[in-house]
């Protein structure tokens, strides 16, 4: 049992290295920056074949103001603040993407203050809005200057980095990230972007549906279910089950769940506080509350009658305007000061007056009595009214907040001192008990509706988009269902679609799936061989003249890319028509109505 106890890494984030550039990334040609723009972690690097070129450098995704990704060390603290360039899987607030972009050409080494003269490849959304690639194109051209830049789809990237000899040029891949899941049919080489569907759950979903049942099971960890302590859990001891309903049939033996139950240890102390305390320390730590509580009064006042001083002297400073027959001055102090006259003045002076007064009285009181309770003091009935009917709000207020604390140790004062013993194990109490938890969160992308989505699974949306081809195509393309993202790491997921494909397909058709190699970096390497490929070519590149003429949205499509929809504007009647058109609505009053509109 005790190999089955799993403690949580909580890892930091390490700040990303400042990388010094090769002279190999700018002789003979300036070398391609390819960029991965993830939701979850952006990866950057040089596309280069010689060896000496740094490669991927694997990121996390943009943080608050100007800490950026792994800079930030610990993002639990902050998880609620922290902002994203992305709205799911579409990057929408390019002032944040500029941010993420500057911070990857600085760790790259790369100047970026007047341009970056290198090429850029970048990843992109399947089926992207075009006002989002135009943003992305004026950011880059307009801002960093950048020479040319090419647009992918980071799955399709994958599937050409994992693409072997025998492998043939079409397929179906299914793609899970961190916010969405796609399946993407491609014949012959090219992504055919009608047949496109998205489902909109991925591995922060996932992340989420876990810490709500943890959450619910653990009441009392409640604040010690992070978000990054389930993504932990999902990467390390999640997996999807082969047939979800017989997996659970299985966990209800208790047989079978002491075998395959994890617990995970939350971080605790073996102190317990307040169990072995004799009654003289007990006594001591009343007497330093209460000193501290004296203390903290007595700041206060300080603090009132100092802010009390400086309006007395202010007004005081207006009354001697008047005295000296400064009039056109004291009206002016008396109009900043809102007020009507010199005897409002006169009133607002004595009564500050009174109050500083006052103030100073009880600084003193409070001096002789913290003298006396130190001399001598009782415990029984400590003096947590010095100044009498004169106390403060705030004195109150802070007196109030330890008399639960005095009423619950006076009676202890006549008993004797034992140490009180746990009744329980400390550290199992800290435990976190992992059943049926680790195949429910990551099911929700087969089963959308354990989390209230009104969505088709994987399994439905893979079988709707096969049916809309005609057989022949349909076998052509479950020759290659190839699965990629990071959310599809998880063990058992090939084995069950497998299975859902078995179900669907007719009986003794045959079919492949596949899975990427590297789920998560196979998108930025399959990139970079394509850069590296297309180097020197036109095909894919998007230049600066293009940009201008053809606009930001313009899009060159090659072999891993989206499919180009320009905009198509409604055609304008010819002036000739224009100038004819009153004389034939003249001639036509008498026909219809609804043919003359």
């Amino acid at each position: 049992a005790a190999s089955r106890v799993f403690a949580f890494r909580d890892a930091r984030w390490a700040p990303d290295p400042v990388l010094e550039p090769s002279a190999a990334v700018r002789t003979p040609q300036p070398v391609p920056l390819v960029i991965d723009n993830g939701s979850f972690q952006t990866r950057a690097g040089w596309a280069s074949a010689d060896p000496a070129v740094p490669g991927e450098r694997a990121r996390g995704g943009a943080g608050a103001e100007t800490q950026v990704g792994n800079d930030l060390g610990s993002p639990e603290p902050l998880r609620w603040l922290l902002r994203s360039p992305f709205d799911r899987n579409v990057p929408v607030q390019l002032e944040l993407q500029e941010l993420l972009l500057d911070h990857v050409f600085q760790r790259l080494g790369v100047a970026s203050q007047g341009c970056v003269d290198h090429p850029i490849v970048l990843t992109e959304a399947v089926c992207n809005p075009l006002y989002s690639r135009q943003m992305m194109s004026e950011l880059l051209f307009e801002c960093y200057q950048v020479p040319k830049v090419s647009y992918g789809v980071d799955s399709l990237y994958s599937f050409y980095h994992n693409k072997r000899q025998n492998w043939p040029c079409s397929g179906l891949v299914i793609s899970s990230g961190y916010q969405c899941t796609h399946i993407l049919p491609v014949l012959e080489g090219r992504l055919d972007a009608k047949n496109c569907k998205r489902i909109n759950l991925g591995g922060c979903q996932a992340a989420v549906y876990l810490q709500r049942l943890l959450q619910l099971k653990y009441p009392g960890h409640f604040a010690a279910i992070t978000l990054s302590r389930m993504e932990e859990i999902l990467h390390e001891h999640s997996y999807i089950a082969e047939d979800y309903i017989e997996e659970l049939q299985k966990w209800r033996s208790p047989e079978y769940y002491e075998n395959n139950m994890h617990k995970m240890q939350l971080p605790f102390s073996n102190k317990l506080l307040g169990s072995t305390l004799t009654s003289e320390e007990k006594q001591e730590r009343r007497q330093q509350q209460l000193r501290r509580l004296q203390e903290l009064n007595a700041r206060r006042r300080e603090e009132k009658l100092q802010l009390d001083q400086e309006r007395l002297d202010r007004l005081l400073y207006v009354q001697e305007l008047l005295e000296d027959g400064q009039m056109d001055q004291f009206h002016k102090a008396l109009v900043e000061l809102n007020m009507d006259s010199a005897e409002e003045l006169q009133s607002y002076i004595n009564k500050l007056s009174l109050s500083v007064e006052q103030t100073k009285q009880k600084i003193l009181q409070a001096e002789v009595n913290i003298e006396v309770d130190v001399v001598d003091s009782k415990p029984e009935t400590p003096d947590l009214d010095p100044l009498g009917s004169e106390q403060s709000l705030e004195d109150v207020e802070s007196i109030n907040e330890f008399e639960p604390l005095f009423a619950e140790e006076q009676p202890e004062v006549e008993k004797p001192v034992a140490a009180v013993q746990p009744v329980f194990n400390l550290a199992e109490y800290h435990q976190l008990f992992l059943g049926t938890e680790r195949i429910r969160a990551p099911e929700i992308v087969f089963q959308p509706s354990l989390i209230g989505e009104d969505q088709a699974g994987i399994a439905e949306t893979m079988q709707y988009v096969l049916e809309r081809y005609p057989k022949e195509q349909q076998a052509i393309l479950v020759q290659n269902v190839f699965l990629t993202g990071g959310n599809t790491m998880y063990p058992g997921l090939k084995a069950r679609v497998q299975k859902e494909l078995l179900e669907m397909r007719p009986f003794q058709s045959s079919f492949q799936v596949h899975l990427a190699s590297s789920p998560v970096l196979d998108a930025w390497y399959g990139a970079r061989d394509w850069a590296v490929e297309y180097m020197t070519r036109e095909e894919g590149w998007i230049t600066r003249k293009d940009y201008e003429e053809k606009g930001g949205e313009y899009l060159k499509e090659h072999c891993a890319s989206n499919v180009y929809v320009p905009i198509r504007l409604p055609k304008q009647a010819p002036r000739a028509a224009e100038a004819l058109a009153p004389s034939r609505t003249l001639t036509s009053s008498t026909g219809n109505p609804c043919e003359q509109a």
